[in-house]
């Protein structure tokens, strides 16, 4: 069985909480991706900012990105995955908590994020279609 470690992005950098959401926007921007992790001073992982929260939660609330901490938007519990899980362990996180993205955890160390293109990627289609059901349609 195909696991998290198989088929996540391993080269993943971290924007840390204290940073500011235009430092994380920039980095996003700098790399070409859409969320980065948010971690804390002792390198755990805090949360996930999303270019989506920047838009919603920071733009359109009108508040200014040079002066709010990513660690604002770093809300309860980071979901996450672990490092040897499976697939079906994969999909079941993202579509019960309605995430395209999972941050993988290797004991207490981040190691990758499990996006929902490396899903598509890597798994047959009727997997993939359950998942884009899942997260595309509202409770």
């Amino acid at each position: 069985m195909t696991t998290a470690r198989e088929i996540m992005t391993s080269d993943v950098r971290c924007v840390d909480s204290s940073e500011t959401v235009l430092d994380a926007a920039r980095r996003m921007a700098e790399l070409g991706v859409g969320a980065l992790p948010i971690c804390g001073q002792d390198n755990k992982l805090k949360g996930m900012i999303t270019d989506r929260d920047i838009v919603v939660k920071v733009l359109a609330a009108g508040k200014d990105p040079a002066a709010m901490h990513v660690s604002e938007l770093a809300q309860g519990q980071a979901v996450t995955i672990g490092a040897d899980d499976d697939a079906e362990e994969i999909l079941r996180t993202m579509a019960s908590h309605k995430v395209r993205r999972l941050p993988v955890i290797d004991g207490h160390q981040l190691v990758g994020v499990v996006a929902q293109a490396d899903v598509a990627r890597a798994l047959r289609e009727p997997e993939v279609a359950s998942l884009l059901v899942a997260l595309s349609v509202d409770d």
